[in-house]
């Protein structure tokens, strides 16, 4: 590799890492023992590597992750610290920044990719995930409930009757039922999802880099008109959800392997 660098939080645990080669970077999960679910230092991590302006020789991002899973989403046992209680800005702004980075960013999926991994996933440009990875938003079994932002994604790449299936449900779904959907560019077997995603990534490296920064900002720019529907009257549900007995009893339960039964309060 001609350029890598690491950036570590202070617990000297969460690390993300970068690497350079040619026209390609790559942006690595790399908390195999959280599953990569992600903390505060990782969100501030990611959103910082997706808001630099990218290198002259860059042409797209491969964002990938070590480990068995891809991500499980919000670290729950950090949530309600190190600035993650207050709302749910940090992962929308990273996954704000992973959307509108001006170059392609493909996401190359095995494991679990769940709530804020789905999410993560979802917010890059193309996805190639194994057979054996699986997606999900699985907020409403442990009391929380997506944000404005984090649903309207769900709506834009499944459709309303899925987005349904997805947030109100909760369980989740086979990289191969997510590829019929179109919600993902392909799933293939496990042994080929690393050749798979190269030949993306070699062809998408090989179109004219200007043209593709160009088709990335029209695309982005036509998805834009549904931050301005109204919905302040949605985020307050949202936050009574977040801020409820039901969602404590339900992080609770997960976080032991349990299953919590809610009262609605």
């Amino acid at each position: 590799m001609n350029d890598q660098a690491v950036h570590q939080s202070t617990d000297d645990l969460v690390v993300v890492t970068t690497e350079s080669e040619g026209a390609v970077r790559t942006v690595t999960l790399n908390r195999p023992h959280k599953r990569n679910a992600l903390n505060a230092p990782m969100l501030t991590q990611l959103q910082q590597l997706f808001t630099d302006e990218p290198a002259a020789t860059e042409r797209l991002t491969v964002l990938r992750a070590v480990g068995k899973s891809f991500c499980a989403g919000v670290d729950l046992k950090e949530r309600d610290t190190n600035g993650m209680a207050a709302s749910a800005s940090a992962i929308e702004d990273m996954l704000h920044a992973v959307a509108m980075y001006p170059l392609p960013v493909v996401a190359v999926v095995h494991g679990d990719a769940i709530a804020g991994g789905n999410e993560l996933a979802l917010h890059s440009d193309l996805v190639v995930a194994a057979a054996s990875a699986r997606f999900g938003m699985s907020l409403a079994q442990i009391g929380l409930a997506p944000t404005w932002f984090l649903a309207k994604k769900i709506m834009e790449v499944g459709g309303p009757v899925f987005a349904r299936e997805m947030l109100l449900i909760g369980d989740p779904v086979t990289s191969a039922r997510m590829a019929d959907l179109g919600m993902i560019l392909r799933s293939v077997p496990d042994a080929e999802l690393d050749a798979s995603a190269q030949t993306l990534i070699d062809r998408l490296a090989a179109n004219a880099p200007l043209s593709v920064r160009a088709m990335k900002g029209v695309l982005n720019r036509q998805m834009q008109f549904r931050d301005t529907i109204e919905h302040a009257d949605v985020d307050a549900m949202v936050e009574t959800a977040r801020q409820s007995a039901d969602a404590k009893a339900g992080i609770l339960a997960r976080l032991k392997g349990d299953t919590a039964s809610f009262t609605g309060q």
